[in-house]
């Protein structure tokens, strides 16, 4: 196996305002990302507030004091960048990719906007509306669409911070004012809750310099944190069954396992890839292969940063094959692997696919701003990027088996079995 690729040269400083800047030189890049990651996510919206941090992310492109409607990416993209923004349950992320010579240019925008943001009753309205259609076209009228909902009300309450999709309520986006959408963005907007990422060819110096003229007139806001995450709200275990109009059926089981930021985590990712990632998974040789009983399987980690992250198994049953069959099947095989662990083999196969995935996530500066954001917020610090792959591909056998052994319990897996009509 290879060996792990020496540590990114990473440098980071704090403005006076609060803002972290973390700048990653990389001369030979052809364009510079410049990567923002505000700290709040759907986990930090009050209830009855639903929906906030997704609307936010389409507000910021609404225009700001010295930037129309939509200029922001017309701009980025008329000087041949890239520019984009996601949210999830634990972050907003606001990211371009630029030539160096349009760096300047990146920074004062989105300075710019997080300055001055244009919170208009138009620009509101036109968002909110905005939301309720991708609302209808990715989860209400689209194929498996209620699926992540489905799973997500399996492991917590309505009322858990991670009990609702980051897409939101359309009651509570109705119900909402102007003053509460504008309180949201004050209470979360401040520079002290940014994180600012620029991975290319420029120097630690520079990208300071660069950072402290364009946002240090950000105003100075204490620090928010997120609030404590409560022990009650997480279901027990539990089988669900859905009858749907779609082309075939799935049969999903999932575990709570630990947070994002625990140590066991990556061992975790590391058993469902051996169990049930590509033709050379023990479930794909066993059910699809072998035993006939599905047509697919796949395994994913839903991670989060605050409450228990999620693990899935997912397979597809064949025509003759039965939902509830096929998760028996699909047990037994996890509780056999969790007795016996992986071989040798089947851990240098993952580790080799991991470490490949991994490097090509971080082959783009895109890519690898991204993810000095994310280490930074997982653990505390960006350098973190830097010993991840070497402590994933460390991981023995026996370290695979116990955590799968603690968190991959049979009587801990949660049914969904999500029903094509036809199969009734």
């Amino acid at each position: 196996m290879n060996q792990p690729l020496p540590g990114y040269e990473l440098a980071t400083t704090t403005l006076d305002n609060g803002l972290q800047v973390t700048v990653a030189p990389d001369a030979d890049a052809p364009g510079v990302a410049v990567n923002l990651w505000v700290e709040v996510g759907s986990a930090d919206e009050a209830t009855g507030r639903t929906g906030f941090a997704h609307l936010f992310e389409h507000l910021m492109f609404q225009g700001s004091s010295e930037v129309g409607s939509g200029e922001h990416m017309a701009t980025i993209e008329a000087m041949g960048g890239t520019v984009n923004a996601t949210t999830s349950s634990d972050r907003t992320n606001y990211f371009e990719t630029v030539p160096r010579g349009g760096l300047d240019l990146a920074l004062w925008l989105e300075a710019d906007r997080f300055a001055s943001l244009a919170i208009t009753p138009e620009n509101f309205e036109a968002q909110r509306q905005v939301v309720k259609e991708e609302k209808r076209q990715r989860y209400d009228n689209q194929p498996y669409g209620d699926l992540l909902e489905l799973l997500t009300a399996q492991h917590f309450t309505e009322e858990h911070p991670y009990g609702h999709l980051t897409i939101g309520s359309m009651r509570d986006l109705d119900d909402a004012s102007l003053d509460d959408v504008s309180g949201f963005f004050d209470t979360w907007y401040g520079a002290s809750n940014v994180r600012l990422v620029l991975c290319g060819p420029v120097t630690a110096d520079e990208g300071f310099t660069l950072a402290d003229r364009f946002f240090s007139r950000l105003p100075t806001v204490a620090k928010r944190h997120r609030a404590q995450q409560p022990l009650s709200g997480l279901v027990d275990p539990q089988s669900t069954t859905v009858l749907r109009r779609v082309p075939h059926t799935l049969t999903y089981l999932s575990w709570s396992l630990p947070p994002a930021t625990h140590r066991e985590l990556p061992a975790l990712d590391l058993a469902l890839a051996i169990l049930a990632d590509g033709s050379t998974s023990r479930l794909h040789r066993s059910l699809v292969r072998s035993g006939d009983l599905a047509h697919e399987v796949h395994g994913a980690i839903l991670g989060h940063r605050s409450a228990p992250s999620i693990g899935t198994v997912l397979g597809r049953p064949t025509h003759d094959t039965s939902s509830p069959a096929l998760a028996e099947s699909i047990l037994q095989q996890v509780a056999r692997f969790a007795e016996d662990g992986p071989t040798g083999a089947e851990l240098e196969r993952a580790q080799a696919q991991y470490e490949r995935d991994w490097l090509w996530e971080l082959a783009t500066t895109s890519g690898r701003a991204d993810a000095i954001n994310e280490s930074w917020q997982l653990h505390g610090s960006p350098e973190a990027l830097n010993s991840h792959l070497g402590n994933v591909l460390s991981l023995t056998p026996d370290d695979v088996r116990l955590a799968a052994a603690r968190w991959l319990r049979a009587d801990d897996a949660h049914q969904l079995h999500y029903l094509a009509e036809d199969a009734r």
